[in-house]
């Protein structure tokens, strides 16, 4: 059976903020994370409609994983390993998946949408009673985040918007903060391998947990960033920071390559 959780996260923004916040988040974030060996990489991004949503955008990306992986799945990975993400945004309704052609047996289909609440919108996805599934709300000023992601200036507790006057946030703030949002994600993770499915299913989902809450903490704390922009001026961002992602991954790609040729697999880590 498919391991299916619906996570929960509040953010002090309406949803028609969030609009800009969104992309900005997302395009600012790929950014950051284009390192060595990995990164996004932005291969499609144009128009799309749907009979039932209407008009919206459709992105293809890859994303890079070569560095992160031990030596010993480097030897049997392809040189350049990525999985594809492609995501239909209408917003605010998204739908997400995430592919590997090296992992025919994974997929990850994310279905999301927003509204201006405390998160206690019911079966907001219209799921038969028969499916079962998690709820997990996340918390992003009093969830643990990991040392290697947190920053003093990106934690909800003690950033103060000098634009919107919002945080810090203190315990309870869903209760109190005006707006308010919730970004409901119905996420599916199959990886239908017999006697491996159960144990990735589950690392899988507790990786874009961590994921969500190190975005949403983010999209806040940049507020002050992306709240004065209009939806031209974030795509026009969007558009600027895409060619300077592809450029970086591509570039650190080869480097690494070259790196990789010449090291001594004794000394890699695993």
């Amino acid at each position: 059976m498919v391991l299916i959780k619906e996570y929960r996260c509040c953010m002090p923004i309406s949803v028609e903020e969030y609009k800009v916040g969104q992309l900005y988040m997302i395009a600012r974030h790929s950014l950051e994370q284009s390192e060595k060996g990995t990164g996004v990489e932005v291969v499609k991004n144009e128009e799309c409609e749907d009979e039932v949503h209407g008009k919206g955008q459709y992105t293809e990306k890859r994303i890079h994983l070569s560095s992160k992986l031990p030596y010993w799945m480097q030897a049997i990975c392809p040189q350049v390993f990525y999985v594809t993400e492609k995501a239909w945004n209408f917003y605010p309704y998204t739908k997400t998946e995430y592919t590997c052609s090296f992992v025919p047996k994974l997929n990850i289909l994310i279905h999301t949408k927003y509204e201006d609440n405390q998160g206690d919108t019911e079966n907001i996805f219209d799921l038969p009673s028969t499916t079962e599934h998690q709820i997990d709300k996340i918390d992003i000023a009093f969830d643990e985040i990991s040392a290697k992601h947190y920053k003093e200036s990106e934690d909800p507790k003690l950033f103060k918007s000098k634009v919107t006057n919002r945080g810090p946030l203190i315990e309870m703030w869903q209760t109190h903060e005006k707006p308010i949002m919730c970004s409901y994600k119905l996420v599916h993770v199959a990886f239908e391998v017999w006697g491996l499915q159960t144990k990735v299913e589950s690392y899988i989902h507790s990786c874009i947990r961590e994921i969500l809450l190190l975005g949403h903490r983010q999209a806040f704390t940049w507020i002050d960033e992306w709240y004065n922009m209009s939806l031209e001026d974030v795509r026009e961002y969007e558009s600027r920071i895409q060619k300077e992602t592809n450029e970086k991954v591509l570039t650190e790609n080869a480097a690494t390559g070259e790196e990789d040729a010449q090291e001594d697999p004794e000394n890699v880590a695993s």
